[in-house]
């Protein structure tokens, strides 16, 4: 009944089958693990922004990486900006996603250190290659509040770290890069300013992270397990569609069958019959019953009685003498 499955066109079917399962099975155990990473930074983002700032120094130190667990951690530094040594980063957006670049200005701590603070966003020059227009950071000595920050690498940001680019023009913000350019002592991470607040609003600070959506993780997990369901279930119903199928063909083919036995014994019957009338009939048939050959003919037969002579050569009493031919 079911050894069409022995097809080769049904064992590909199955393995493809028993491949798919698992795989879609991992897919959504990699997307409900998305959303409970998405889960758990939401959490850590919250909770970091609503913790109360401490000293920058408390929480990195030159050479440091800064943990996730201090990611958006609010932080406070008091010194003076550098704004001759300030470069731009390319290629950052704003909270309308427009392509332009962040401010990176250096603020020299009270010990000689420096961290760097990320002013905000402005547009880029026309041109790509020119410096563009970044109002003047605040004279003095100044005390700044900002999210922490983990120093960029192409490998966490996604961006390739481009060289030979335009003077005071960078790709990543990153301590060590800045340090090697500054020749000084530079705290691991950066700031992302959020106070004080710059006059007219330029730069534009960076906005704060998005933590309330948790994406469609779940929905994609729920999805690809649904998916790994269905095959088995798919399956199983075009198995019993095909032996369905299959009966059909058979039950048709033996019904057709059935209808054609009838004539073929009529057929076998009329030639059975025809051979007994024909063959078998002895009328008018010379040869019956003489293996000689010789048969009896009534219109040309004559009294054998005529022939009888006895043995002595004497006519046999019961036999009729032969007539003499009548006088001309």
């Amino acid at each position: 009944m079911y050894r069409f499955l022995l097809s080769r066109q049904w064992v590909i079917l199955t393995l493809v089958a028993l491949v798919l399962i698992p795989a879609m099975v991992e897919l959504g155990f990699w997307q409900f693990h998305r959303h409970e990473r998405r889960v758990a930074q939401n959490g850590l983002i919250e909770d970091n922004l609503k913790a109360e700032p401490v000293p920058v120094t408390e929480l990195t130190a030159p050479g440091h990486t800064v943990p996730r667990s201090d990611f958006w951690r609010h932080a406070t530094a008091t010194g003076t900006f550098d704004t001759a040594r300030e470069v731009v980063v390319r290629r950052r957006t704003n909270a309308d996603d427009r392509v332009g670049m962040h401010v990176l200005t250096p603020l020299v701590l009270d010990d000689g250190r420096v961290v760097l603070v990320n002013r905000g966003w402005v547009p880029a020059a026309p041109d790509q290659k020119s410096y563009p227009d970044v109002p003047p950071a605040p004279k003095g000595r100044v005390t700044v509040t900002g999210r922490l920050m983990a120093d960029q690498t192409t490998g966490s940001s996604g961006i390739k770290d481009l060289k030979g680019l335009p003077p005071r023009q960078v790709m990543l913000i990153n301590s060590e890069q800045q340090a090697e350019r500054l020749g000084r002592r530079v705290l691991g991470g950066y700031l992302d300013l959020t106070d004080p607040v710059p006059a007219g609003g330029s730069p534009e600070p960076v906005p704060d992270p998005d933590h309330d959506s948790i994406g469609a993780h779940m929905a994609y997990a729920v999805q690809w397990w649904l998916f790994a369901a269905g095959v088995p279930v798919g399956w199983v119903i075009l198995v019993r569609r095909e032996r369905r199928d299959r009966e059909a063909d058979a039950r048709a083919a033996a019904a057709a069958g059935d209808d054609d036995d009838p004539a073929d014994g009529a057929s076998a019957d009329g030639g059975s019959d025809g051979g007994s009338t024909d063959g078998g009939s002895t009328d008018g048939d010379p040869t019956d019953g003489d293996p000689t050959g010789g048969g009896s003919d009534d219109s040309g037969s004559y009294d054998e009685r005529a022939d009888v002579v006895s043995r002595d050569g004497a006519p046999d009493e019961g036999a009729t003498a032969p007539r003499a031919p009548a006088e001309a």
